[in-house]
């Protein structure tokens, strides 16, 4: 089986996990967590990170926290994940679509205003495969109209836009750790809190509408139910993975980098990929793809141009490859030569590519 995603763990992650364990603290607000909050909130500069059960949840409190009536509107691109508009429409918001550019495939900031009515309360924004929205634009946007800006960074910890993180523009980010992203713990997120006044109540929306925290802190002897809430708390033992993940955070990203320089800069005319126009330095996110098609036959073996067709396509989301786990996506059932990375890299190399060259010298498809 080729499967989508192949998350990149290591023995570290797992010795993380064990001590974890052995240490008895499994529930949230462990010494994991905090510590990867602490990471997270240091290196970016944000007032606040709080890990979340998953990106979706910390845009359901992102919704609490925008303080949003039934029928308030919230302006988010049309090219998105769902998550993104039903975090909203949850609680009674009307999710308001603006289209999206083809370049970068984030919203775009031309068509914004005009979507703008009494009732818009917000706006959301997706760095859409880790490649950064045009935020000078959009900030001012929000500014000049009074909306609250929350990111959708699920694909983007630790990019940045001129030079500053994208989870710190605006009230609120949110970040995810699925196990398609590049930084994984298997289901998890986190919410990027950047206003002072809003961290106290995210704190207690979490914690299930109690202040749990103040109580962990020592602020208060007791904990009581304040607020509408959640249980949106990271277990640490999701934590644990995190913060061995985090200690390799620049490995993988650069592996991924180099992985999508590879296929970005391949000579083949018959490869596409998304050309990133905006200013943005993002450690590829999501979804470069590279596309070809091949004719084989049964035996794997190039036929004629009217033959049956295969269609491959790379989604570089899988980056990382190593000589164990170079990753295709959808191959549609090419039978075992294509198991191993060498005979991946044979047959493009060796016949995929010369064919190619052969069929476009006399004028033919390679379809």
């Amino acid at each position: 089986m080729i499967y989508f995603n192949h998350p990149h763990i290591s023995a570290s992650d797992r010795d993380y996990l064990a001590e974890a364990i052995i240490g008895g603290h499994t529930s949230g607000n462990g010494k994991f967590t905090q510590r990867v909050e602490e990471k997270i909130r240091s290196t970016t500069g944000t007032v606040r990170t709080l890990l979340t059960t998953s990106c979706t949840h910390a845009l359901e409190m992102s919704a609490l926290l925008c303080d949003l009536k039934p029928g308030d509107e919230v302006i988010v691109p049309s090219y998105t994940f769902v998550s993104t508009a039903s975090a909203f429409a949850l609680y009674g918001a009307v999710p308001v679509f603006v289209d999206s550019r083809s370049d970068t495939l984030n919203i775009n900031p031309s068509l914004v205003e005009a979507a703008i009515t009494p009732r818009t309360r917000a706006l959301c924004v997706v760095h859409y495969g880790g490649v950064a929205c045009e935020m000078d634009a959009l900030m001012k946007i929000a500014d000049r109209h009074g909306l609250v800006l929350v990111k959708d960074n699920a694909h983007g910890l630790f990019a940045k836009y001129k030079s500053q993180y994208l989870g710190t523009f605006g009230a609120l980010a949110t970040q995810s750790f699925h196990e398609t992203k590049n930084l994984t713990c298997g289901e998890g997120g986190a919410l990027l809190v950047n206003d002072e006044k809003l961290v106290e109540r995210a704190e207690i929306l979490r914690e299930k509408g109690t202040d749990r925290g103040r109580f962990l802190r020592g602020q208060v002897d007791k904990y009581t139910w304040v607020d509408i809430g959640s249980s949106w708390v990271l277990s640490d033992l999701l934590a644990a993975i995190l913060w061995g993940q985090l200690q390799r955070a620049g490995v993988i990203n650069a592996r991924r980098i180099a992985i999508w320089k590879r296929y970005h800069l391949c000579p083949t005319s018959n490869v596409n990929t998304v050309v990133c126009k905006s200013i943005a330095e993002h450690p590829i996110g999501m979804l470069r793809r590279l596309r070809f098609r091949v004719t084989l036959n049964t035996d794997n073996r190039l036929m004629s141009n009217t033959s049956m067709t295969r269609e491959f396509t790379q989604c570089t989301d899988a980056f990382g490859w190593t000589l164990d786990d170079f990753q295709w996506i959808t191959v549609n059932s090419v039978k075992s030569a294509f198991a191993q990375f060498e005979e991946r890299l044979r047959l493009i190399n060796e016949v995929v590519k010369p064919r190619y060259a052969t069929l476009r010298s006399q004028g033919l498809s390679a379809s």
